[in-house]
């Protein structure tokens, strides 16, 4: 029995979010011996039916930096209204960070995601398949991610103006 391996049929229980790195990079700190080499994940993470989140992690390896990240995603998750079954975006939008603006806006079916970078993965595991996009500025991945999640908190759909002007759906129409 001492040399008999126990198995373990771990049951992998299906995840609730996808996650995808969008960068990683490498950061320096200079010290009395050197340089002091660490690395930084940026990652995204969604369910593609609405629910969105990124975060960042620092570690000494890559690994470790992606985990942390990934933890963090998991905890800033929020739901992005979109609309004709999570189809596109309500209406045009822009988001801003720092020097990078990001607009989008809605798409005929079929259109697809024509988007880049960041922002294609961001919208991808958001759940939109039909939308346009348009980096103005840097294209920093960071300010990237955070102009266009930015832009995503900004949409509105009918129902949410119609409630907050307090008025019928059928009166804004």
């Amino acid at each position: 029995m001492a040399n008999e391996r126990k198995q373990f049929n771990r049951r992998r229980e299906p995840k609730e979010f996808e996650d995808v790195v969008v960068s990683i990079n490498r950061v320096s700190k200079t010290v009395k011996g050197g340089r002091r080499m660490r690395f930084s994940a940026l990652v995204v993470v969604g369910d593609k039916k609405g629910r969105i989140g990124f975060g960042m992690g620092k570690a000494a390896e890559v690994p470790d930096a992606i985990k942390k990240a990934t933890e963090a995603a998991t905890k800033s998750v929020f739901k992005v209204n979109l609309v004709e079954d999570n189809r596109t975006v309500p209406h045009a939008v822009k988001g801003t960070a720092e020097s990078s603006t990001v607009f989008l806006s809605p798409a005929a079916p079929g259109t697809g995601v024509i988007a880049g970078s960041a922002v294609r993965s961001i919208l991808e595991l958001a759940g939109v398949s039909d939308v346009c996009s348009k980096i103005i500025g840097s294209r920093t991945p960071v300010n990237v991610v955070y102009a266009t999640i930015d832009a995503l908190k900004q949409m509105r759909t009918i129902e949410d103006v119609a409630k907050i002007r307090e008025k019928k759906i059928s009166e804004i129409r």
